[in-house]
């Protein structure tokens, strides 16, 4: 029964991207040619053309707070709780000024279609089960950074659906501090109710998105640096609790 009720959601969720294929040529073109900032450019065209679709088509109502909290320009880390697929395309329906890359599970990139955008929009694909080849995965990523790619990592390494948030993993930071970009923590609710809460695909709900102050990088010391994750994921737990209590 599930799989039927979920038909027509994947049908919308397929249907939009198109919208992401449109801007293909180009987004390869600049890539060939080495012009980052024309590849970030057609990169974020596609993705919040495609992120704000869903919204639209899927009746998700954003609230959207804290937007002066974005820096002018990036490259930035997006640091941010992980409640459901959902998260994605939201970040790119909201973070429209960005180009954004995501830190995804290996998984991801199985998927039909969007699994090949995933890593065409210069997402770092992650195997848990691969220690090594994670870190690899990360330099690449840390890489992409320093060429000028923004990045969206959620540290929790798991979807919570919709409950409390797991311990920041230390290593996905090292995206930031490494290449010393600022960090900007995210909280997200309601992107649980898009698949997770019920098992199939629905629309027709609120996500609230809660955008913290930057946090800069450069200069810190390693302790400082180590204490980092604990710091943001303080920062996205109280803002998670903030918008789960209004």
């Amino acid at each position: 029964m599930k799989i039927i009720r979920n038909i027509p959601m994947a049908v919308e969720f397929m249907s939009a991207l198109p919208e992401l294929k449109k801007h293909k040529k180009n987004i390869y073109k600049y890539r060939e040619l080495g012009d980052v900032e024309k590849e970030r450019e057609y990169i974020l065209k596609a993705t919040s053309t495609w992120g704000k679709r869903l919204v639209r088509d899927l009746n998700i109502h954003l609230n959207v707070l804290g937007k002066e909290n974005l820096p002018e320009k990036g490259p930035v880390v997006f640091v941010a709780n992980h409640q459901g697929y959902g998260d994605i395309p939201i970040c790119c329906a909201v973070l429209d000024a960005f180009q954004t890359g995501f830190i995804a599970k290996k998984s991801l990139s199985k998927l039909p279609f969007y699994g090949e955008w995933i890593k065409n929009i210069r997402s770092v694909m992650i195997d848990r089960d691969d220690p090594r080849g994670s870190l690899r995965s990360i330099e690449t990523a840390v890489e992409f950074i320093k060429q000028g790619f923004s990045m969206v990592v959620f540290p929790e390494g798991h979807r919570s659906k919709g409950g409390e948030i797991s311990e920041f993993k230390k290593g996905s930071l090292r995206l930031a501090t490494k290449p010393g970009v600022p960090i900007v923590p995210i909280s997200i609710n309601g992107t649980y109710k898009l698949f997770e809460e019920k098992g199939y695909m629905q629309g027709n709900f609120t996500v609230d998105f809660l955008i913290h102050p930057m946090i800069e990088t450069a200069g810190l010391s390693r302790t400082e640096a180590s204490n980092l994750a604990a710091e943001v994921e303080q920062i996205v737990r109280k803002g998670l609790n903030k918008l789960k209590s209004k």
